[in-house]
């Protein structure tokens, strides 16, 4: 079986939990490389964030005897919302590991839910590699906020909502963190449609997943900087699939610096009337950097979430 036939089932699973969400046309960025663009806006999904889709398909994936069991996770805060939101639909109990610096905004949208928080360390991968071994020790079912096939199909049906509207995609970009979205999103296109080049995005104070790939192996920093990009910083687990799937599937990869997401992020507010976190706005800035290269080409964007502070919008624009 092929990832797309995977991804089918996924579909299948979450449709209808879901919101099939908008394919924007950007006449805007459609000029810089006088072809077609448009915005996937996953922005406009349940909690903000294409996360749902992932969690959901895990949690439904599990059989009856391992929800029992309870669910753990960790996450900055996509992902725990998506977690969370899988467990109010299912019905089952979890616990969701947050880092101690944890945004206090998606804190406080986690405690709308009623799964369980804990806290520990003060980066994304201490975070997750703890409460992966807490699953172990509690006998709890462990759901990766990218590193598991189930999640990656459960993204992957972003793609299919695109090929399902659009004939044919020429590019695809999207933001990297983990990697679970792209390894899903490329897959299915380079199952169904293998001549859609897949750019893969990443800010260039988190670039871990390009870093990784040059390397030829799984690069883990000591120090994580301060990105716009929360939502894809944190290294990769050094045995994460998507490392092996990225290398396959990702055809090229690009940085943002601080100061191009941060027009991104004004960008689309002054464009397109949208906020957007500044994971989605890696991609678009990237979009921006490649547009010459891009000519005539019919260009897909995913806006991944909108999940930004307001003290943070304010202060960007």
């Amino acid at each position: 079986m092929t990832i797309s036939h995977d991804i089918e089932k996924a579909h299948n699973r979450i449709e209808q939990h879901i919101l099939k969400t908008p394919l924007l046309p950007s006449s805007y960025l459609g000029e810089l490389n006088s072809g077609e663009v448009f915005l996937k806006l996953e922005s406009e999904q349940y909690t903000g964030s294409f996360k749902a889709r992932g969690a959901l398909n895990k949690v439904l994936a599990l059989s009856d005897r391992e929800r029992a069991m309870g669910m753990m996770t960790a996450s900055t805060g996509n992902h725990a919302q998506g977690f969370a939101r899988a467990l109010s639909i299912s019905g089952d109990n979890g616990t969701i590991f947050l880092p101690e610096n944890a945004d206090p905004g998606k804190v406080e949208a986690l405690r709308s839910y009623t799964t369980k928080l804990e806290f520990f360390g003060d980066n994304c991968l201490d975070t997750e590699l703890h409460a992966k071994a807490m699953a172990g020790e509690r006998g709890m079912a462990w759901v990766s906020p990218y590193n598991d096939y189930d999640v990656i199909c459960g993204q992957g049906t972003i793609a299919k909502e695109i090929t399902e509207t659009l004939d044919h995609v020429d590019v695809v970009l999207a933001c990297i963190g983990g990697g679970g979205m792209i390894s899903g999103v490329a897959g299915w296109f380079k199952d169904r449609s293998p001549n859609t080049e897949i750019i893969g995005c990443l800010p260039e104070r988190s670039a871990e997943m390009k870093l990784s790939i040059d390397a030829g192996h799984v690069i883990v920093l000591d120090e994580a900087e301060d990105t716009l990009s929360d939502g894809s910083a944190g290294g990769l687990e050094t045995d994460s699939i998507t490392f092996e799937m990225c290398q396959k599937t990702v055809d090229s990869y690009e940085t943002a610096t601080e100061e191009e997401i941060a027009e991104a992020i004004r960008f689309m507010v002054d464009k397109h009337h949208k906020i957007i976190e500044g994971a989605a706005g890696v991609a678009i800035a990237c979009y921006k950097k490649l547009a010459h290269q891009l000519k005539g080409k019919r260009v897909v964007i995913v806006i991944c979430g909108a999940n930004i502070t307001s003290d943070k919008l304010k202060q960007l624009i």
